[in-house]
């Protein structure tokens, strides 16, 4: 334990010593009152003598605990605390989830948020970001470490399709209408602007996007893009191919590791293959491994921590001279109650 102001504390024992020490020098017998005569009688009384000893054991005490008091109230002012010392550092890996969230998607997308959860609790320093896209992309997280945000975030892209796709069953399963509402809306609301005059789910466009979720891209860092999409493109108007976008992300430094539905169709998959492929990234089929696999992968990229992150802090520890303070206090309430009696 170390105190915030340690020559408080000696200034404040050195004055309570010196008080002490004048207020127990001897003063002269008889100064004030009246003499009595002939008390040698009660003086030689055992119970006089027994209660005396009593008193003066309790009057010690409670000088005692007045002394006590004093020090721990100037310990309490002096500011005991401890130094913390805390790595706060990040590695320099940054991941984003970018997730096509058209209907044809929906059943691939529920399945990945809950291996996503997975892998936000098992890969720990990292930055995650989430984007989700259709007609346009929508960033519901920026890149951070807040992993309690990311996976409420997650939770409710979860909720979001259940309530979709199982609207009758949600609202018998306790869901209210204005839930229901809310949670459809979150995964919808922003990705189908321009709806009529663009087309839907724009793969390219997408996943470009997400290239641009990565902040100071001239920084060196290992960035990583989680990519989830049937790849089937119903754009009228894109603004670049999937191909472009996946030559952009291996321009930037960008690792993209692609994961196809179940019912892709075998030409779609074959050109998101070879787009990702191509370009230095991995491309994946749906399957209970295919999340394991990739948080293999991603274990097996570089990372190291960022430097100068590591903090000292001073953290006040009040508590057990404030519960001592406490207890000699209450001690004196009783014992003083005694000596009046």
């Amino acid at each position: 334990m170390e105190l915030r102001y340690p020559l408080l504390l000696i200034f404040g024992i050195v004055i309570i010593i010196g008080v002490t020490v004048f207020s127990s020098k001897k003063k002269e017998k008889y100064q004030s009152g009246t003499k009595i005569a002939n008390t040698k009688y009660i003086k030689e009384n055992p119970y006089f003598k027994k209660t005396i000893i009593k008193y003066k054991k309790i009057l010690f005490t409670l000088k005692c605990l007045c002394i006590f008091s004093m020090i721990i109230s100037i310990l309490l002012i002096s500011r005991p605390n401890k130094v913390n010392t805390q790595n706060s550092g990040e590695y320099n890996r940054d991941i984003v989830l970018c997730m096509d969230i058209s209907s044809s998607v929906y059943e691939l997308d529920q399945e990945l948020v809950k291996h996503y959860k997975n892998t936000v609790k098992s890969l720990k320093g990292e930055r995650f970001a989430i984007s989700i896209f259709n007609t346009t992309s929508v960033t519901l997280s920026p890149l951070t470490d807040d992993y309690e945000y990311v996976l409420d975030i997650l939770d409710k892209i979860d909720k979001g399709i259940y309530v979709t796709l199982n609207m009758t069953e949600a609202t018998q399963s306790g869901y209210t209408s204005q839930e229901t509402l809310y949670y459809s809306q979150y995964i919808e609301q922003g990705t189908i602007e321009n709806y009529e005059e663009r087309g839907s789910s724009i793969i390219g466009d997408g996943l470009a996007s997400c290239i641009y979720n990565f902040s100071n891209l001239d920084e060196d860092r290992t960035r990583i893009i989680i990519f989830s999409t049937d790849n089937e493109d119903a754009s009228k108007k894109p603004i670049t191919t999937l191909e472009d976008a996946a030559a952009l992300a291996n321009k930037k430094g960008i690792i993209v590791f692609g994961i196809g539905t179940k019912e892709i169709d075998e030409e779609y998959e074959k050109a998101m293959r070879d787009a990702i492929e191509k370009n230095g990234g991995k491309y994946y089929s749906e399957n209970s491994n295919s999340i394991n696999e990739i948080v293999d992968n991603i274990e097996k990229t570089s990372k190291s921590l960022l430097e100068n992150k590591i903090e000292t802090k001073k953290i006040d520890t009040p508590e057990l001279p404030f519960i001592l303070l406490l207890i000699s206090v209450s001690a004196l309430i009783i014992l003083n109650k005694k000596v009046n009696i």
